[in-house]
């Protein structure tokens, strides 16, 4: 089964079980799977089930390796049960996780498995301080050097301005990237597999320009979110010389 034909893989469940048991849930993962935040903490939730019982053995499974386990006590019955994935269990890819149900005397009862995605390479790579809130593993966008020198021109009120998203570490598909002008913002298009490992393209348009107003400088800068939330944080700012309504002709 690949990913990229089914985005929303953690809500797809295995072949279900005639038993009544439900398929394993995930509260910290998100809509898309589990990244970085949520690896180091990752707690599997089992669901009350029938005839669930006091001296009950319940086994968790990831990726067909036995992770964690718990024996109910009497205050436990009709709550959900939680269990904790050890983070070593974890690596980058598809993921199925789904737990085993023994009752005292009797055969083990397997429930359906939770299919999702890890990704724990967050776009831009590891952050150097955990205080900051730039990602110096991002390179600024690229603007053509007369900008950077002389600022916005009468021409870019008309044409936009272009701008380029230089390729960055952990580069995926459906990551989605949100340029910042001053304190307007404007998302891109989700990557797809063409983009990856290349330059991303952009204009930034006369609205959104002249929307930013007249501020003698402006910083503008991106940021990356990855199909599971990983979030890169802002790349160090590129500051833009904004010509009052573009005054300059160059």
């Amino acid at each position: 089964m690949d990913y990229q034909e089914h985005p929303y893989m953690s809500q797809i469940i295995c072949k279900p079980t005639p038993m009544g048991l439900s398929a394993p849930s995930i509260p910290l993962a998100s809509r898309h799977g589990i990244g970085v935040r949520g690896a180091s903490q990752l707690l599997v939730h089992v669901a009350p089930y029938d005839s669930m019982d006091e001296g009950d053995l319940i086994e968790l499974f990831w990726d067909g390796c036995y992770v964690a386990s718990k024996i109910l006590k009497a205050s436990d019955v009709g709550k959900p049960v939680v269990l904790r994935v050890p983070e070593s269990f974890l690596q980058n890819g598809k993921a199925r996780t789904y737990y085993r149900v023994m009752k005292i005397g009797g055969l083990p009862v397997t429930s359906p498995c939770r299919k999702l995605w890890v990704k724990l390479n967050a776009p831009g790579g590891q952050l150097v301080s955990t205080n900051t809130e730039e990602n110096q593993g991002l390179a600024p966008l690229y603007v053509v050097p007369s900008v950077i020198r002389r600022g916005l021109s009468r021409r870019h009120l008309e044409g936009g301005l272009p701008m380029t998203i230089e390729p960055y570490l952990n580069m995926a598909v459906h990551d989605e990237i949100t340029v910042r002008w001053g304190d307007l913002r404007m998302d891109l298009p989700p990557l797809v597999a063409e983009d990856v490992g290349e330059p991303v393209d952009l204009v930034v348009p006369p609205a959104l320009i002249l929307e930013g107003g007249e501020e003698q400088q402006l910083e503008v800068t991106y940021c990356v979110i990855d199909r599971v939330g990983n979030n890169s944080l802002w790349a160090p700012p590129r500051v833009i010389r904004v010509q009052p309504l573009g005054h300059s002709t160059d």
